[in-house]
């Protein structure tokens, strides 16, 4: 027969303990077999408690555990052999009382003040001194309560009238036994027990575990039945009790409460969805917003019933949704201020728009019995109210469509404009779920052929002005002439029918580039000025070009410049054909004063019919630049200037005569 490492530890560590006690038992030839088993067995428990042997834990349960005042903790829910359930209803009677059926029904409590969530090796709870309460588990082996305080006072096979409830001298251990069939002591995979627990009067930490499995016992037979001096190996369960004095629960804890925005309720099925964390969506015109609300005490149990009010500023309307849930929405409400008396266990509180269509902003407050409990302030967006069109670009002649991003967004699609829709307070809204965009058909009329259509490629879908995503990017059509149109964008609201018309803008239609002109802003710079550089791009027939097609490469020389950034783009104008270069006076090594001649070059272009351009510009190190001839010639001058004087002198002298 093969060992594990951990059997073989024990053994060594409990073999020279029983060969002392068969010597002694040997020598005395008076004790009966049972008695050497129980003192064998009463070994072992010794060495188990001093920590010479290791209890089995099993994994932690998976129940979840309602709290105090809650609904039954339903033993069928926990795991076999792995949770210990405890009853959190309070008892109408003096004592609490033990269940009679699997699912625990009618198990009560006394004194209990709180209790954790989870049913395995590691629950808490807070108890009164003297209260009671049940523990029951399911179980398929042999089962046993024990505890470090307090004292047990019944021991039950829920169901079954054949158990024994066998009790150690001062009832901090219970074994509860079947008595013997033909198939042995065998329990069924789901057996359902149960022990009713009173805690100790004196204040501090008591613990409650639940073991079970077969005994092993020294002649090597295993699963015997445990009694109260072989007690079950299997830690199954465990619960840390805290004895207190007084309850601390009545009033709103904020460590255990919590308040949270939310615009979808339906996600939140459970008080442990509701973590107070709001939501950060942004509400649109005819939705609601909701608060979901959970009340705990100190103990994290739920409170008594109480005066619950919610209030609202700015008109908002307000409703409470059925108590102890937050899945059904609430109806509309009728008033800004709305009072409930319930525990707010689990509670939803909706908000709506006092008027429709009107942008909505509301701090909502809510207290427990006169005490505030959370304050949220929300936001719902008001009906569109008007259009911003902005970022227009020049179509290309005969040209409907645009693949080029030109003010780098990251938008897949391209665009020719950009529209904001904003409420009246000036909100931006996202349109993509309120409506459609159209031209308006009187400025397509009175386009003149220049502009064929126009219309928005992708709805905005975010409210932020940071994000790309919150404008609406547009197209539009245009006819094979160059020229120039007024145009107007409509917005339809959906579920109204209601349009609105945006400011006139113009767009502009023309040819490729086809040849352009460059200029310096001056011409004469000092060593550290910024110069720029302007470049007109026109198509074939003299008009500023399109920018919606690419000049191609360019080649630029700027002696004594250096290069900092060009405008829009690469390769592409802004929407009047024009792109700017900025340079500074000097280079890295120095700068030599003089004049000098650029070299503009658009290698795209110049094989067509453009020439390069050459404009030149003055450079100075912008101290004295007076040079030697400068010099002499202001000393001839000066000394013309003296013999004129003299000549005249000698005029008048002699006229005196």
């Amino acid at each position: 027969m093969c060992h594990s490492e951990t059997e073989l530890e024990d053994r060594k560590i409990l073999e020279p303990e029983i060969r002392k006690f068969l010597v002694l038992t040997n020598e005395r030839k008076i004790m009966s077999k049972s008695t050497i088993r129980k003192r064998i067995a009463l070994t072992a428990t010794t060495a188990l408690f001093a920590g010479m042997l290791t209890v089995t834990s099993v994994p932690v349960a998976s129940a979840t555990h309602p709290l105090p005042g809650g609904s039954t903790a339903n033993a069928a829910l926990g795991l076999v052999n792995g949770s210990m359930m405890t009853s959190v209803v309070a008892s109408a009677g003096l004592n609490g009382t033990v269940p009679t059926d699997s699912a625990g029904a009618d198990a009560t409590q006394k004194g209990l003040l709180a209790k954790d969530t989870s049913s395995g090796t590691a629950q808490t709870a807070t108890i009164l001194p003297g209260g009671q309460v049940s523990f029951y588990a399911k179980v398929s082996t042999y089962p046993a309560f024990t505890a470090t305080g307090g004292s047990f006072s019944s021991g039950i096979i829920i169901g079954d009238n054949q158990e024994t409830a066998v009790f150690n001298a001062d009832n901090k251990t219970v074994v509860i036994q079947r008595p013997d069939t033909a198939a042995g002591y065998v329990y069924a995979a789901a057996t359902y027990v149960a022990t009713l627990w009173t805690a100790p009067t004196t204040v501090g930490t008591y613990t409650v575990s639940l073991l079970t499995g077969g005994y092993t016992n020294s002649n090597g037979l295993a699963n015997v039945r445990p009694d109260i001096d072989n007690l079950p190996p299997t830690l199954s369960a465990q619960i840390t009790v805290s004895v207190v004095t007084a309850s601390a629960g009545g009033s709103v804890s904020t460590a255990y409460s919590a308040c949270q925005t939310s615009h979808y309720l339906a996600a939140l099925s459970s008080a442990a969805a509701v973590a107070g964390v709001d939501s950060t969506y942004s509400m649109e015109n005819g939705a609601s917003w909701a608060i979901a609300m959970k009340l705990r005490d100190a103990y994290n149990a739920n409170l008594s019933s109480g005066n619950i009010v919610a209030s609202a500023t700015n008109g908002a309307l307000l409703s409470w949704g059925t108590a102890g849930t937050v899945t059904a929405t609430p109806l509309a409400g009728t008033g800004s201020t709305v009072v409930a008396y319930r525990t707010g266990e689990l509670d939803a509180l909706l908000i709506s728009q006092p008027t429709a269509g009107a942008p909505l902003t509301t701090t909502v407050t809510i207290t427990y019995n006169g005490a505030t409990v959370c304050t949220k302030t929300v936001s719902i967006a008001g009906k569109v109210a008007s259009l911003e069109v902005s970022n227009i670009q020049t179509q290309d002649l005969s040209a409907s469509t645009h693949t080029t991003d030109l003010d780098e967004s990251g938008r897949i699609t391209g665009q020719l404009f950009q529209v904001v829709a904003k409420d009246s307070a000036g909100n931006r809204l996202a349109t993509s779920d309120l409506g459609t965009f159209s031209a308006d058909s009187a400025s397509l009329l009175a386009a003149g052929g220049v502009v064929l259509a126009a219309s928005v490629a992708v709805s905005a879908t975010a409210v932020s002005s940071s994000s790309k995503y919150s404008y609406s990017t547009g197209l539009y059509t245009c006819g094979a002439a160059a020229g120039s149109a007024k145009m107007k964008l409509k917005f339809t609201t959906t579920s109204t029918g209601e349009a609105i018309t945006s400011p006139e803008f113009t767009l502009r239609c023309a040819d490729n580039p086809y040849t352009y002109t460059a200029s310096w802003d001056k011409a004469s710079y000092v060593q550290g000025d910024i110069a720029t550089l302007t470049v007109k791009f026109l198509d074939s027939k003299g008009n500023a070009a399109n920018n919606v097609v690419s000049y191609g490469y360019s080649t630029l020389v700027t002696p004594m410049l250096t290069a900092v950034s060009a405008t829009g783009a690469a390769s592409v104008s802004d929407n009047a054909g024009v792109k700017t270069y900025t340079f500074t006076v000097g280079t890295s090594t120095g700068m030599t004063a003089g004049t000098y001649t650029s070299i503009i070059d658009f290698t795209g272009l110049t094989a067509v019919a453009a020439v390069k351009s050459t404009p030149t510009y003055k450079l100075s190190t912008g101290g004295d630049t007076t040079s030697n001839a400068d010099i002499l010639k202001s000393i001839v001058a000066l000394i013309a200037s003296i013999n004129k004087q003299i000549q005249a002198l000698q005029k008048l002298i002699l006229n005196r005569r």
